[in-house]
């Protein structure tokens, strides 16, 4: 939502016109479960130099557009 649609949504759960709207809940639970381990299965697999090396080219990309 753009801000002034998020602020119309606001008012008018304040006010009570609607309802709060349902969450997405499409994404399937056995899925999510997985996904949550992969990160750290793969941080427990990795040595301190890698995870040091990955974490240093994260950043540089992170800041490489604020110059």
């Amino acid at each position: 939502r753009d801000p002034n649609q998020l602020g119309k949504l606001i008012v008018a759960l304040t006010v009570g016109e609607v309802t709060e709207p349902a969450l997405d809940d499409s994404k399937d639970a056995a899925a999510v479960t997985l996904g949550a381990k992969g990160g750290k299965a793969r941080a427990a697999k990795l040595t301190k130099r890698q995870r040091v090396e990955i974490a240093k080219l994260a950043a540089r990309q992170r800041w490489k557009g604020n110059k």
